[in-house]
């Protein structure tokens, strides 16, 4: 009996070791674990910021510059003249709105041009050439008469002077004369007036006249052409955010339009970093659609001022650190480059 409890006692702590022996060669193994993890870790972080001696690594988001093209009226859109992709150049029709109701007050615009045009030039030429014509017929006539008259006028007061004729055969002949010289003067001034049909005045202000009606039709004629909305720059286009049929104003954006060569990447590197680079200094930047490939890019702007590091690209613990924001600029010639693509630059260290 005592041979069989001793036997399991024996078994019981050779279990007891063996369990303990397993328990440390687990917490070894877990330990060798953590230890390897964070040396791969340190290594990985160390090659993400200086893959090779004297370099920086920095990473960004490829941008170019764009245009949100906008109309300078309102009006619906009658049709638009390009796609997503194309590729366009300062002058292109992008799109034209319509304009059916501008045509219609540029005619009658221009009709009141015209009517305002005749007017000012009747007034410059005068009178028609038989009206003066026959008013120097008038005036002769009244000459003629108004001689005449003088003649009896005198011949009736020597009459009266000699008993000849009675006072009142005088004055008749006397109002004979009046009304004549009267009527001359009429004739006269009917002549002049029409030689001179305008009074310096009238002539300026149909010139006025003149010169809204002309304005009124630049008007309309320039709102016209804003309907056909240009591209201003040459570059591609990148988003058509209207349809035909829709309304559009002056808020509206129509078309984007972006520069594909050159393009940009915006990078942000420490204190300690930047005071590294140099505006000129080479860059090559790699993305991830072109392994193996590198463009050579070159820094353009280093901003003069630390801010907080963007937090949609960097870890939680460094978005409190301050950097300092740099633009590299980099040809794109074919366009192979697109905005948004993530790309890594590397800086060589002055």
């Amino acid at each position: 009996m005592d041979a069989t409890k001793k036997t399991r006692r024996e078994k019981d702590t050779k279990m007891r070791k063996n369990k303990t022996t397993k328990k440390l060669t687990k917490i070894f193994f877990k330990g060798q674990l953590l230890l390897w993890a964070g040396v791969l870790s340190f290594n990985f972080l160390a090659c993400q910021r200086n893959p090779e001696e004297g370099y920086i690594t920095a990473t960004g988001t490829v941008e170019a510059r764009t245009s949100r093209i906008s109309p300078r009226g309102s009006g619906r859109v009658l049709r638009i003249q390009v796609e997503e992709g194309q590729a366009v150049k300062p002058g292109d029709l992008l799109v034209e709105l319509e304009h059916d109701y501008l045509d219609l007050q540029l005619k009658q615009a221009e009709a009141n041009q015209k009517q305002a045009e005749a007017q000012l030039a009747l007034l410059k030429k005068g009178a028609r050439a038989e009206e003066i014509e026959q008013a120097q017929q008038q005036l002769k006539q009244a000459e003629i008469s108004l001689n005449q008259a003088r003649v009896d006028a005198e011949r009736y007061k020597n009459l009266y002077a000699r008993g000849s004729v009675t006072k009142r055969q005088l004055e008749e002949a006397e109002n004979r004369l009046a009304l004549s010289e009267a009527q001359y003067h009429q004739a006269e001034e009917m002549l002049r007036k029409l030689k001179k049909l305008a009074r310096p005045e009238e002539i300026k202000a149909a010139e006025a006249r003149v010169a809204q009606a002309e304005a009124a039709v630049e008007l309309l004629r320039k709102n016209i052409e804003d309907c056909l909305v240009l591209c201003p720059v040459a570059g591609v286009v990148t988003a058509r955010a209207v349809e035909p049929g829709e309304l559009v104003n002056p808020s509206s954006v129509l078309v984007t339009v972006s520069k594909l060569d050159p393009v940009y990447l915006w990078v942000y590197l420490s204190e300690v970093e930047v005071g590294k680079i140099r505006l000129g200094q080479k860059a090559e930047v790699s993305v991830d659609s072109f392994p193996g490939q590198k463009f050579t890019g070159q820094v353009v702007y280093i901003s003069p001022e630390a801010e907080f590091t963007p937090k949609n690209i960097q870890t939680k613990e460094d978005r409190v650190k301050l950097v300092f924001r740099v633009k590299v600029e980099i040809p794109n010639p074919e366009g192979r480059l697109k905005p948004g693509l993530p790309a890594e630059a590397l800086l060589k260290v002055l």
